[in-house]
């Protein structure tokens, strides 16, 4: 499993303002994900109710500049980020996260030991087809694994399209995006094998947890 970066070291890098923010466009240069500067910036008080639930050892999907990462080192939690974006990888590494550049379709470090797959900031789209993607989770999690998933609001239109990340004036891989409402999720995770344990909203965001098969 690889090293979670040490406490002192977050408490640190967590202070470091990042040059620029990061956000998501489409094909038609529209952000459909990333607000400024949320990705960069600290976690928000929904982040950190989310972060309540995960089981430890914890793998973000997307991961993107890890903000996650770095508050689940303070608390102690072992985390792996995942990212197929070189330069939201590169920032992630610089602020002391442990994050692997690929795709979550492509041999993960670890696999079947994961107790907890986050893919929040509607990375549920990731790949295009939210059904393979969750029957792909819950592969790569152990059994009892808990995936935690941010949803689009529940009125959210659904749909698939080309984006790729952006980085001030670098440009990660295009990829197949998908959202995913709140009202929609229940039917994809049973399509998937799964069933949502809990699903909630907070903060004018909307969550759903998803927990596999203990054996």
């Amino acid at each position: 499993m690889t090293d979670t970066v040490a406490l002192s070291q977050v408490e640190a890098l967590t202070a470091i303002e990042a040059p620029h923010a990061l956000c998501l466009r489409n094909e038609r240069g529209a952000v459909v994900a990333g607000e400024g500067w949320r990705w960069i910036g600290p976690t928000s008080s929904e982040d950190e109710s989310l972060l309540d639930r995960v089981v430890a050892p914890v793998l973000d999907i997307g991961c993107g500049p890890a903000r996650h990462l770095l508050a689940l080192a303070l608390r102690g939690i072992e985390g792996l980020g995942l990212d197929v974006t070189p330069s939201a990888v590169r920032l992630a590494r610089s602020r002391g996260a442990a994050v692997v550049e690929g795709s979550i379709f492509a041999p993960v470090p670890s696999s079947g030991s994961w107790g907890t797959a986050l893919l929040f900031d509607g990375n549920i789209g990731i790949g295009g087809d939210p059904v393979s993607l969750l029957a792909r989770v819950e592969e790569i999690l152990r059994p009892g694994g808990r995936i935690l998933v941010e949803l689009g609001s529940p009125d959210t239109a659904g749909g698939t399209e080309r984006a790729r990340v952006d980085h001030d004036a670098a440009t990660g891989p295009w990829f197949d995006w998908t959202v995913v409402s709140a009202a929609s999720i229940a039917g994809i995770a049973l399509d998937a094998g799964l069933e949502v344990a809990d699903s909630w909203s907070a903060g004018g965001r909307w969550f759903a947890q998803i927990d596999t098969a203990a054996t």
